[in-house]
């Protein structure tokens, strides 16, 4: 049964990158990377969805 992904694949990809292990991405598909690397790329997008909705927050 395949998941729904919230993230956009781009958001992903840009991610994947920071945190340097989309080479990885590239060569076995998304099913190919640690699962500490999927746990830090979570981490990464919620810190970055808080960052942003306190940018929103202070322009009210």
């Amino acid at each position: 049964m395949a998941r729904k992904s919230i993230m956009s694949d781009r958001l992903k990809v840009e991610i994947a990158k920071e945190l340097g292990f989309y080479d990885t991405v590239e060569r076995e598909g998304w099913g190919g990377i640690k699962a500490r690397d999927a746990g830090n790329m979570v981490k990464k997008a919620i810190e970055m969805a808080e960052r942003q909705q306190a940018m929103q927050d202070s322009q009210k």
